[in-house]
């Protein structure tokens, strides 16, 4: 059994060779320190966030794309894997997605948690190599492909030709950055204090980065900073666009840097074909055309782009022979229980 992963860390996307994406959970995982057992794992432990008391704690084990509690990590990966495969006790191949500039010590952390959810052969494909392999793109050929993928804690930019990255970067920001900038603004402009998933709510209704006007709006509850009551506030889409519009400009000059460093006959390739944009940033409004605005050139969000990723990691099953950057099988025998302990 191919099992494709893509470890995100907002959500995790599982794709099984035939069937597409077949798994599309939170990456987030409760546990209760007091009997130090797992309590709930995806969906169901994101619906606890902010709503524990202390002996609960609700972690997201990955943090900016990479792992940042392993063992965490290898629980929800086992659990989800034997959602997928049933009962069956198959050892899969696995390909899971890292960061583009991801490093041995963060690619290792996630090969072991892979391999102690139980995988046969684990093999590593870089986001933006993934992406473009989700949307369609022919890779092999000498064109070039320029794509953002925007996802919960990274943005991935890289340029792709004849089967290899030319030029990457992978930046700290994502949706948790954008969140996180939203809950700030809430709390500097109206003194009050909102949680997460209502930042997160309210960037999915009302972001709109490219000249907003105020047409769209609804009310979000919180905690008074002044009386320490609940309170309620309403925001309207230009106070989204003002809170996360920093936020965005660090990704536009991310595409930018590497526009700088891209060959001549490559960015010619770009400037007809466009800069394909992916992951769950793509989905807010007007950052097409602001990325586009600003750059000069022609972008344009991919069909499914939540789900683009994880379908590029089971399309890379059939391209084992002919990937080149970005792709690597890893020997497990480098990584045996010893090395693990070391």
């Amino acid at each position: 059994m191919d099992i494709g992963i893509d470890l995100g860390t907002a959500n995790i996307m599982i794709s099984l060779g035939g069937k597409g994406v077949v798994l599309y959970e939170p990456s987030v995982v409760a546990f209760n320190k007091k009997t130090e057992e797992i309590i709930a794992i995806g969906t169901e432990a994101y619906k606890m966030i902010g709503k524990t008391p202390d002996y609960i704690a609700v972690i997201r084990p990955l943090s900016d794309g990479v792992v940042c509690d392993y063992d965490m990590t290898e629980s929800m990966l086992a659990e989800f894997v034997h959602r997928v495969t049933g009962k069956q006790m198959l050892m899969p191949r696995i390909v899971m997605c890292v960061p583009s500039m991801v490093t041995d010590v963060e690619s290792r952390a996630v090969i072991d948690a892979t391999r102690r959810a139980g995988a046969q052969k684990v093999y590593l494909i870089e986001e933006p190599v993934a992406a473009l392999l989700g949307a369609g793109v022919d890779i092999s050929p000498a064109k070039g492909h320029m794509v953002v993928d925007i996802g919960g804690g990274t943005t991935d930019i890289a340029v792709v030709s004849m089967n290899g990255t030319v030029a990457k970067c992978s930046l700290k920001v994502g949706g948790n950055k954008l969140d996180a900038a939203i809950m700030r603004y809430v709390q500097s402009r109206y003194r009050v204090t909102i949680g997460e998933r209502t930042a997160e709510n309210a960037k999915i209704s009302l972001a709109n980065v490219f000249e907003p006007d105020g047409s769209r709006t609804m009310e979000v509850r919180g905690i008074n900073l002044v009386t320490g009551l609940p309170a309620r506030v309403r925001l309207y889409d230009y106070d989204i666009y003002k809170a996360i519009t920093d936020v965005v400009l660090e990704i536009i000059q991310g595409i930018r840097d590497i526009l700088e460093i891209t060959p001549p006959e490559l960015a010619g390739d770009i400037y007809i074909e466009g800069i394909l944009l992916t992951g769950g940033g793509a989905l807010i409004n007007g950052l097409d055309k602001l990325i586009e605005r600003d750059t000069g050139v022609r972008a344009v969000v991919v069909d499914d782009p939540l789900r683009c990723v994880a379908k590029g990691t089971s399309i890379a099953f059939n391209k084992l022979d002919v990937l080149l950057d970005g792709f690597e099988k890893i020997s497990l025998y480098r990584y045996s229980d010893q090395s693990t302990i070391d």
